[in-house]
């Protein structure tokens, strides 16, 4: 797991955010967030099936990646950036191998346009 701040809190933010990624067991991704210390209440909630939803008939999860933010209004920011990623950039944040992460951002489709 990692943890790290991005940006300071405000005094109308103290409460911190979790993103976090799980791996489900039939392989998929899911993105979510928590507020508060420790993220592993929130995976234990999606292991013991606490609710309905996408992780509940993929169980059970695994967690391969989270960050703190300070401000909710960030954590929420990256939590919706990170679920329009494709499942590759995904695997390459899991790894921590930022080199293919800023590929993957460069295009999603592909080798970039030729010039005219």
């Amino acid at each position: 797991m990692v943890r790290s701040t991005a940006g300071g809190a405000s005094k109308d933010d103290v409460v911190g955010i979790y993103v976090y990624m799980l791996k489900c067991t039939d392989g998929s991704f899911y993105i979510g967030s928590a507020t508060g210390e420790d993220v592993s209440r929130r995976v234990d909630e999606h292991n013991a099936g606490a609710y309905p939803g996408y992780t509940f008939s993929r169980r059970p999860v695994v967690l391969v990646w989270s960050e703190y933010f300070d401000r909710i209004t960030d954590g929420i920011a990256a939590e919706r950036q990170l679920k329009g990623w494709s499942r590759a950039k995904k695997e390459a944040l899991v790894r921590l191998d930022w080199k293919s992460v800023s590929q993957f951002a460069r295009r999603r489709a592909g080798a970039p346009r030729p010039k005219k």
